[in-house]
């Protein structure tokens, strides 16, 4: 039996559907940007497609910048000491720096065999395999024709090399533009517009229905993980033009140099889920902490088990962050039984009271509801309630909207629906059907 998202299915999953049926979605979200975004990290951008600028930054800026930017536990020694030009496994030619994190430094690089650009992503020491690197073979093998494989940023080589100071995992990916954050910095009042927002709600639950099909969770579903796809690859040899012409900012250290980051322009191509690094290859119930706070499910804040619907709940609570730019629970730490107790406290004044059926499946909930089900109140419920917090939309679209969020923020996760289900929801499917 061939897939529902059969990449050459004509049902009304397909591809060609998925976007309105008068502008494609580049020509959406361009017909959509107001303004040029200033990057959240990186050298500020200028001209119509947020291309670097040819204005050197001052060294002291530089180091006024670099000291801001630089993490608080940052150990040199962890970091590969990676130069401009540097060719690793005999094969990739960095080009400029994109970004760095607690675990990594991202570049642009050229594939000197096959004289294409990627993005190369330099892991901070370690022994340990990545787990990316496992799912996306476990993915490529299956050879699935599943239309949702394109909407989910795979591995494409890894290698590790050796520094100074130890081993470093290395990962290249195809290039993907400014993720869906960046690019909400363009648009007025800096939320995605309702059309805008149901195309890419949609291609994410395709790209979840081709991962869950192969027994892939994602856990880490959230908007900073959303990239707007490159249709022109000239942009990335201009950003090699530009780091040859004027080079990036740059301090020297004894044993290294540290560059400033180049933003990547702003593109307007199809969106991909990436970032499989938190992502789980199992079947059935799961133990274990998951997702990132602000968008983790209640099963796991109980530590109950879990599966692929902890994923449903994260694109409710994506869906919301992009219509209305701000997160829908507004305490960020969960670093104690207060905290949880807050978060639940607005759970409860946002989704309703939890089924005491399951409650019972932790002895965790035993902290913050009796035996019956009732909130022992060790945190205030907010007066508030969805309807009233979100502000974006009103008639019928509001309460399709809400409809969506309440069938995919379901306490019960077995009460939510699967990806393939919820691309069906009525408001999802809007006017394109």
């Amino acid at each position: 039996m061939r897939p529902l998202f059969h990449s050459s299915s004509l049902c009304v999953f397909a591809r060609p559907r998925l976007i309105s049926r008068h502008l494609s979605y580049s020509q959406q979200l361009q017909a959509s940007v107001l303004t040029v975004p200033t990057p959240r990290n990186g050298l500020h951008s200028n001209g119509a497609t947020a291309r670097i600028s040819n204005v050197r930054v001052r060294t002291s800026q530089f180091h006024r910048t670099l000291r801001r930017g630089i993490l608080a536990n940052y150990l040199k020694e962890r970091y590969y000491p990676i130069s401009l030009g540097e060719v690793l496994n005999s094969r990739y030619q960095v080009i400029t720096k994109l970004g760095f994190g607690a675990s990594s430094t991202v570049w642009l690089c050229r594939d000197l065999h096959q004289d294409r650009h990627l993005i190369l992503k330099v892991h901070v020491r370690s022994r340990r395999q990545l787990p990316e690197v496992q799912i996306s073979r476990h993915l490529k093998a299956l050879h699935e024709n599943h239309v949702g494989e394109k909407y989910i940023r795979l591995v494409l080589d890894s290698f590790e090399i050796e520094g100074p100071h130890g081993v470093h995992p290395c990962i290249l990916y195809p290039p993907a533009g400014v993720d869906i954050l960046d690019y909400m910095q363009c648009l007025e009042g800096g939320s995605l517009p309702e059309n805008l927002l149901r195309v890419t709600i949609r291609f994410m639950l395709i790209a979840l229905d081709y991962l869950h099909g192969a027994n892939v969770i994602h856990t880490d579903i959230q908007p900073g993980n959303i990239l707007l796809g490159i249709e022109d690859d000239s942009i990335l040899a201009e950003m090699e033009e530009e780091e040859l012409n004027e080079p990036a900012p740059r301090k020297q250290l004894d044993d290294r140099t540290i560059f400033a980051t180049r933003a990547m322009p702003l593109s307007s191509g199809e969106p991909v889920l990436a970032d499989l690094g938190e992502a789980r290859l199992a079947q059935g119930n799961q133990t274990g902490l998951i997702m990132p706070n602000l968008y983790r499910a209640p099963e796991v804040l109980l530590g109950m088990k879990w599966d692929n619907k902890v994923d449903i709940w994260a694109i409710g609570q994506t869906a919301w962050t992009l219509l209305e730019s701000r997160h829908l629970f507004t305490k960020p730490d969960l670093e104690s039984d207060a905290d949880n107790a807050r978060r639940f406290a607005e759970m409860i004044s946002l989704l309703g009271p939890p089924p005491v059926e399951f409650l019972r499946r932790s002895e965790e909930s035993l902290k913050f509801w009796d035996e019956n089900g009732n909130w022992k109140c060790l945190a205030d419920i907010p007066e508030q309630s969805i309807t009233s917090r979100e502000t974006q939309l009103d008639g019928d679209n509001k309460k399709l909207f809400l409809q969506f969020l309440r069938k995919a923020l379901c306490w019960l996760p077995e009460e939510r629906p699967s990806a393939r289900e919820l691309i069906m929801d009525e408001w999802l499917r809007g006017d394109d059907y």
